[in-house]
């Protein structure tokens, strides 16, 4: 029995079976692509110890603003871009843990074109946790 004239059941199956795997490797491609780490330098992780003006709980990400003062006392606000909220959680965070106003220390890989943001590799609150960013953004390789 023939679907199609000059095709058979088995011939239509892995013509959909390759479309499928087709489409299915061009999404992947796309899903890599907005998750890229490569706008971040990964090499040179700063630490930086602010209060939090913002705490954003949202997909895709969650995001930490926080104004951080050098050592001669000049303050700049940095946007601290950390996983989705469901990673988040499934290494220990909550969406209420972090209010503004709070002092943090943060350790990111900064942003490549020297603005004032990051890549979240670790936080420690004020009483002294420590969270990580989930295991796609990476660990911290500074104390």
């Amino acid at each position: 029995m023939t679907g199609l004239i000059g095709t058979t059941p088995g011939s239509l199956r892995r013509g959909w079976l390759s479309l499928c795997a087709v489409l299915g490797l061009v999404g992947a491609g796309a899903v890599l692509a907005h998750h890229s780490f490569a706008m971040y330098d990964s090499d040179h992780q700063v630490k930086l110890a602010g209060t939090v003006t913002s705490f954003e709980w949202n997909n895709p990400h969650v995001y930490i603003a926080l104004a951080s003062s050098d050592e001669h006392g000049d303050t700049k606000g940095y946007t601290v871009e950390c996983a989705s909220p469901g990673i988040l959680n499934r290494v220990g965070w909550k969406f209420n843990m972090i209010k503004p106003g709070d002092k943090i220390t943060v350790i990111i890989a900064p942003l490549k074109t020297g603005e004032p943001g990051g890549l979240l590799k670790q936080l420690t609150l004020a009483d002294g946790r420590v969270f990580s960013n989930g295991g796609p953004a990476g660990k911290a390789n500074i104390k």
